[in-house]
C-alpha cells in the first residue's frame, strides 16, 4: 500500500519548499517537475521526483531511493538529496514505520508478523521495525482478530450442523492466516468467537 494515515501531502510540500528556500535551493513544484531532459540539473530532477512522491503519501528512504534509481538518477545525486531531506526531517523512517504500523493494524487488522514483512519490503528492518511494532501488544492483536471474525462470521441455519461449522472455521482461520496470525492462535480465536455467538 502506498497511502496511509499520516502527514498530509500538502504540508509536506510546504515544508519542503520552506526548507529549500532556507538552504538557498529552488524547490520545484510537484505538479510541474524539473525538465527531464539531458540538459536538466540532476539535483533539480531528483528534488522534483522526491517532492512528487512525498506529496502523494509518506515514503521511506528506501522507497524514494528506488524511485530515483528507476528514473535514472545517479547514486551520488540520490544520496545527497535524500540525506538533505532527512536533515530537514521530510524523510523520517522511524516516524514512517510508526505511522505504517498504526495504519495497517487499524485499517487491515494485520498481525505484527504481516506488518513486519511489509515494512521490510519498504526497507524498514531491524531496530526501526521492532520499535514501531512495539505499539501493538498481544492483547491488541487478539482483540482486532476477534472483531474481524465477528464481522465475517456467518450465522449458521443449524448451529448443530458439524460440517457447516467446520467449513466456517476453516474459512475464518484461513482469513486470519492471510493477515499474519499464527494457525494455533487463529483457531483459538475463531472457536471462541463462534462459541460465544452460538
Amino acid at each position: 500500500m502506498n497511502g496511509f494515515s499520516g502527514t498530509p501531502g500538502a504540508a509536506t510540500q510546504r515544508s519542503a519548499r520552506r526548507s529549500a528556500r532556507k538552504s538557498g535551493q529552488r524547490a520545484p513544484t510537484p505538479g510541474s517537475p524539473a525538465d527531464l531532459t539531458p540538459e536538466a540539473d540532476p539535483h533539480e530532477v531528483a528534488r522534483a521526483i522526491v517532492l512528487r512522491q512525498l506529496s502523494m503519501a509518506p515514503r521511506s528512504r528506501h522507497q524514494l531511493h528506488t524511485k530515483l534509481r528507476e528514473r535514472g538518477v545517479s547514486e551520488e545525486v540520490a544520496a545527497g538529496i535524500l540525506d538533505r531531506y532527512e536533515e530537514v526531517q521530510l524523510i523520517d523512517d522511524a516516524e514512517f514505520a510508526r505511522m505504517y504500523v498504526r495504519s495497517r493494524a487499524q485499517t487491515r487488522s494485520l498481525a505484527r508478523s504481516a506488518i513486519k514483512r511489509e515494512l521490510a519490503e519498504k526497507g524498514i528492518t531491524g531496530e526501526l521495525a521492532e520499535d514501531a511494532l512495539l505499539q501493538r501488544t498481544d492483547e491488541d492483536e487478539r482483540s482486532a482478530a476477534e472483531d474481524l471474525v465477528r464481522r465475517k462470521a456467518r450465522a449458521l441455519a443449524d448451529p448443530g450442523d458439524r460440517a457447516s461449522r467446520d467449513k466456517q472455521v476453516r474459512r475464518l482461520v484461513a482469513m486470519l492466516g492471510r493477515k499474519g496470525y499464527a494457525p494455533s492462535l487463529a483457531f483459538s480465536i475463531v472457536k471462541d468467537v463462534l462459541d460465544q455467538q452460538e
